[in-house]
């Protein structure tokens, strides 16, 4: 645990009294309209979950609903039940005579775009799970996916699910080590890249990333490659296969294998708080059914006539959750667009909106906050009047950015609904249901139904309504995670370990319950910062730094940033003690991207000849912390030399961040 006590409410956010009742006409027609659903889901969690389930095809029904060794901390849920997530995302639909139904409207960035039917995606999908069985990938073994945002990303998810394997899927702004470490960490068999992909007009080299990558991966045995941007690439006759030489000519039929409900469906990397990256293992029949249940209900999902756009990268776990298995899973209409929202302008998303007559947006807070900065005239250009649903995802979000959503993007028609949940849990777990809850502006509102949660104190004692403390999960839910790729212990000691004795998961977020029993998320209280929505290891951009050979120590905490949410602050003592320039700085912030990935650049770097430390040699990063946000020093007693922390705090104020 931190150093820090609880986080405690910034009193001016909780003197926030707004409150938006569902609108009538949108109460009455809503998916999920009956206030009793709550009661019924407290009362009998199993038989809630169960009836989810039911909304899904099992080839063998379960014989059990939940079995929870609390011991171990392993949940099975549905167990003896047997069920295929890629069957159940496409074959279902198109047997039901859904197959002329649109998947996906896909829109590269250059402007070229596809239209995919269910028909279509089915048959893509059974292509490329026949080319994976032609290579020899079988079931349970390991596929590792590097790509952009192209349709046969999901594909690719779907293709893996179809035969049993267990997809890995690396976000596609990862350098070659960060790649590496996952691939070999997950024994993975074969790699699903691309040539290139496009980024705000310039190419990203993804296939010769992966190859610097498999220098170091001996496991790898094929690597199939798509063809986006048409550059010459490097390649190893052998081992690279062209996508478009083995795919097309295979059936467009695969059986689909019968899981067991807790069979592996995937594997996500999540930064933990030491510098190796945490494998979360997510099972099929629990996880699907999670997703399925919160993307249908908070979303209040029609099928026939909504377009979904979650404008997240699948490489992360919203993309994982809500742009393929949830909105899949219950045939919806979905918006792929590989792009950013500022290119060619900084209208680019009000413009697809437009186009595809998007009903119900996606996104993130530090994307809102980017809005506003920009303001509400790339707004006003279009007509954004087919929305009727907003979302929040990725960390808190202010109230000022809330009610800028709902004014200039929702029309002040919209309700917004801010989700709260993590990689580890798989599926949203605090939520308004739209056609139900009042909102708030920066709540996330009460846990949905099914899930039961709590804000504890330190002791682990639940606080009264109005307190602030820990937020934690008090019972299991279908969608957790089931452990920690080849580490269980790992899995106990940081989820389950902090409130052993109540047996509570334990997410590592503060939170605040104001006197209506509202959830307000404070952000992370462990050594993990969230910037723009990327969970980033404060310990392993500390390694990336001390990887570069000028560099003797580092340390590196998160600083409020109104864009980013966070941002990264690094301290950083050089060899041989000397200050370093601007020039070094910059040096420095590409070696650490390149190490980790752009999303982890640091935005501050202070030049310091030494760290504040404790007579035993611990950084003391809560002091760094109040020397970036400008507050007043903590408790110094415990210093070997209480005189550093005065000199960082002078040197960190003369530092310019980078714009």
């Amino acid at each position: 645990m931190p150093d820090d006590s609880p986080p405690q409410a910034i009193e001016a956010l909780f003197a926030e009294n707004r409150t938006f009742p569902p609108p009538p006409e949108f109460a009455a027609k809503a998916v999920c309209n009956d206030p009793e659903i709550y009661a019924r889901a407290s009362k009998d969690s199993d038989e809630f979950w169960a009836g989810e389930a039911r909304r899904l095809e099992w080839f063998a029904p379960w014989a059990s609903v939940l079995n929870w060794d609390s011991g171990e901390k392993r949940a099975r849920w549905f167990d003896g039940g047997t069920i295929n997530a890629s069957f159940n995302c496409l074959d279902r639909h198109v047997r039901d005579g859904h197959g002329s139904q649109v998947a996906y409207f896909w829109e590269g960035e250059p402007g070229d775009e596809r239209r995919i039917t269910y028909a279509d995606l089915l048959a893509e999908t059974c292509r490329l799970a026949n080319a994976l069985r032609e290579l020899g990938v079988k079931r349970g073994d390991r596929v590792a996916i590097y790509m952009g945002m192209v349709p046969e990303l999901p594909v690719a998810l779907l293709a893996c699910s179809r035969i049993g394997a267990i997809h890995s899927v690396v976000f596609g702004g990862f350098s070659a080590d960060s790649l590496r470490d996952r691939i070999i960490d997950g024994a993975c068999v074969a790699v699903i890249t691309q040539d290139l992909g496009w980024r705000r007009g310039g190419k990203i080299a993804l296939k010769q990333i992966v190859d610097d990558a498999l220098a170091g991966a001996p496991s790898v045995s094929n690597v199939i490659v798509l063809k986006r941007v048409g550059d010459p690439i490097p390649w190893m006759d052998g081992r690279d296969v062209w996508y478009h030489d083995i795919v097309p000519r295979q059936p467009a039929q695969c059986d689909p294998e019968h899981m067991a409900a807790e069979d592996p469906l995937y594997i996500l990397y999540s930064s933990g708080t030491t510098a190796k990256p945490k494998g979360i293992m997510h099972t099929t029949g629990g996880y699907l059914t999670g997703v399925s249940s919160t993307h249908k209900n908070v979303f209040d999902l029609r099928e026939e006539s909504d377009v979904f756009w979650c404008t997240a990268d699948i490489g992360w776990v919203t993309g994982h959750s809500y742009v393929v298995y949830g909105p899949l899973a219950n045939r919806a209409t979905s918006l792929l667009f590989e792009g950013t929202p500022d290119y060619p302008d900084k209208d680019r998303f009000w413009a697809l909106i437009e186009k595809y007559k998007v009903t119900i947006l996606y996104t993130a807070p530090t994307a809102i906050r980017t809005f506003m900065k920009w303001g509400p005239s790339y707004v006003e250009k279009h007509d954004l009047s087919s929305l009727r649903l907003l979302g929040s995802v990725g960390e808190p979000i202010n109230p000022e950015a809330w009610i800028w959503y709902r004014r200039y993007i929702g029309g002040d028609r919209c309700p917004v609904v801010d989700t709260w949940w993590q990689t580890e849990t798989g599926m949203i777990m605090i939520s308004p249901l739209p056609g139900l809850t009042d909102t708030k502006p920066g709540s996330a509102s009460r846990p949905f139904p099914g899930v039961f949660a709590d804000v504890v104190d330190a002791e682990g004692k639940s606080v009264p309504l109005g307190g602030g403390g820990y937020v934690v999960i008090t019972r299991p839910w279908p969608a957790m995670l089931r452990t920690l790729w080849g580490d269980h212990d790992r899995y106990i000691k940081t989820y389950w370990s902090r409130f052993a004795k109540q047996g509570y998961y334990f997410p590592a977020d503060g939170c605040k319950r104001d006197a209506d029993g509202f959830y307000w998320l404070l952000g992370r209280v462990d050594d993990v910062m969230n910037v723009s929505g990327h969970r980033i290891s404060t310990t392993e951009v500390e390694s990336a730094f001390v990887d570069h050979p000028n560099v003797a120590e580092a340390a590196v905490v998160s600083k409020k940033d109104e864009i980013t949410g966070e941002a990264v602050a690094a301290f950083v003592t050089l060899k041989g003690g000397g200050i370093g320039s601007p020039a070094e700085a910059d040096e420095l912030r590409k070696h650490v991207a390149s190490k980790i990935g752009a999303f982890a650049r640091p935005k501050y770097i202070t030049f310091t000849p030494d760290l504040p430390k404790t007579r035993s040699g611990k950084i003391m990063r809560r002091l760094l912390r109040d020397v970036m946000e400008n507050r007043p020093l903590g408790d110094t007693t415990t210093l070997a030399d209480a005189n550093v922390v005065k000199t960082i705090a002078e040197m960190a104020r003369t530092a310019p961040p980078e714009e």
